[in-house]
């Protein structure tokens, strides 16, 4: 009996802190909470690697959003929060880096990449002639060059 009372009272007191560990931000207005959402969707968590911060449960993450949310609040823009994201955590924070000497292969790579892959697809399309055709190709330039002179 005092072992199931006991048992009630810790699970009660687990359910409470993991009630606690949830987010609950209130907006008045819906385009500060449309832009909470575009935010955190937008910035990427720096422990997780590739998760936004909508979706990461990492502490960083959690205190991320409340910052978010606190930056909203004080009547930041959604480019000043970004900014500030970026002064505090680095480029990588956000998911669109800026073109700089540092992420310039960022862009590049991809459009270097696509003009490889349609070079070699032009390569292999163009037929090849055979070797006995490019033979009569030759005497045949041969023969017209005699004719000319």
């Amino acid at each position: 009996m005092i072992v199931r009372q006991y048992g009630l009272l810790l699970l009660l007191l687990l359910s409470t802190a993991v009630m606690a560990a949830e987010d609950n931000f209130a907006f008045e207005d819906p385009s500060q909470r449309a832009a909470f959402l575009r935010l955190t969707e937008e910035l990427r968590c720096p422990m997780c690697q590739n998760q936004n911060i909508a979706d990461s449960d990492a502490m960083i993450a959690h205190d991320m959003r409340r910052k978010i949310y606190s930056l909203l609040q004080q009547g930041q823009s959604e480019e000043q929060i970004i900014d500030y994201m970026k002064a505090r955590y680095g480029d990588f924070v956000h998911y669109q880096p800026p073109v700089n000497a540092a992420t310039l292969w960022l862009w590049a790579l991809p459009v270097i990449f696509a003009g490889v892959a349609v070079m070699v697809i032009v390569r292999r399309r163009r037929p090849e002639l055979p070797e006995d055709m490019a033979a009569k190709l030759a005497k045949a330039d041969e023969m017209l060059k005699r004719e000319q002179e």
